[in-house]
């Protein structure tokens, strides 16, 4: 006897597919579609296939813009892989160990300033670096290290690392609570049957914890993949949309806007916004699709 489709099912799933398609599958498709045409100054759109993002990669004055911003994005994300990631582990160790006091509220610290927002955490930060009003200067001086201060937000060497450890301080939280509740998840008969071998904490930590909590790193990873190349806030709270000084801060979201939106002399082109925005999309949708297909099926080894 052939058992009848669910249909009831489906109108429990129907709210949650009509959201995804209002809210998510038809904008991607309008975008996609609107950067195939280009617009004329009488707002007249014509079809040019192609030719968009022809000009964004080839053409001296759009590819030298985009490249700068793609290679400071890639930038932006590797800084977070350094310091944002490996600190995270390091605290969820510290928290997921036993007989630790006040985990709690350790744990509770270090996740709130996720929930502030982003344009708060950016003023802040700018009045603590100001060299004008700011507490950072005199906090170093105090320590003795006030000839190494310097404008970080206002030197073109400096402004992107600085902005990432704003990032950094901010969301470091995330990764840990994800670090952290993989640990905790390790049966305590591994961690018991190596301390009766003899294993040292440090061996118990590399060579039984970190393997198993491999899954969860290529995770963390590919969320601070999916979040840097989405970024855009942060920068445009603290330098503008123009993202200086010089460009030195710009990254995809902010030449995103200042492309479809237009800023200052920068005159806004819909068509060309939506361009670059699919170029946004393709370079996350291929730097997930890399960790599925290849580091993903790597990485379940050694799940739990």
């Amino acid at each position: 006897m052939k058992k009848k489709f669910p249909w009831h099912a489906l109108v429990f799933v129907a709210p949650a597919l009509l959201i995804y398609a209002v809210l998510s599958a038809f904008p991607l498709i309008g975008t996609l579609y609107t950067g195939l045409f280009t617009q004329s100054d009488a707002g007249v759109y014509s079809f040019v296939g192609l030719q968009n993002y022809q000009t964004i990669l080839m053409d001296p004055q759009w590819s030298h813009t985009f490249w700068n911003a793609m290679y400071n994005n890639l930038k932006f994300f590797g800084f977070h892989m350094l310091v944002q990631n490996p600190i995270a582990l390091l605290l969820a160790a510290l928290l997921s160990l036993p007989n630790v006091r006040f985990s709690a509220t350790y744990r509770t610290v270090f996740f709130l300033p996720t929930l502030l927002s982003v344009v708060i955490v950016g003023f802040t930060w700018q009045l603590i670096l100001s060299p004008r009003w700011g507490v950072a200067e005199g906090f170093m001086n105090m320590l003795g290290i006030g000839q190494y201060f310097a404008p970080w937000l206002g030197l073109e060497e400096t402004v992107l690392p600085t902005l990432s450890l704003m990032s950094n301080w901010q969301y470091v939280g995330i990764p840990m609570m994800l670090i952290y509740a993989s640990m905790i998840s390790i049966p305590d008969d591994i961690i018991e049957a190596a301390l009766v071998e003899g294993a040292s904490p440090w061996r118990i930590f590399w060579q039984i914890r970190l393997p198993l909590i491999l899954p969860t790193l290529g995770l963390t990873t590919i969320l601070t993949f999916v979040g840097n190349f989405n970024a855009f806030d942060l920068i445009y709270a603290v330098k503008g949309a123009v993202a200086g000084p010089n460009y030195s801060s710009d990254i995809l979201g902010t030449l995103f806007y200042r492309t479809f939106f237009g800023f200052q002399s920068q005159v806004a082109n819909p068509t060309m916004g939506a361009a670059v925005a699919t170029l946004m999309f393709l370079v996350i949708l291929m730097g997930v699709g890399v960790y599925f297909v290849v580091i993903q099926r790597r990485l379940q080894r050694y799940s739990l």
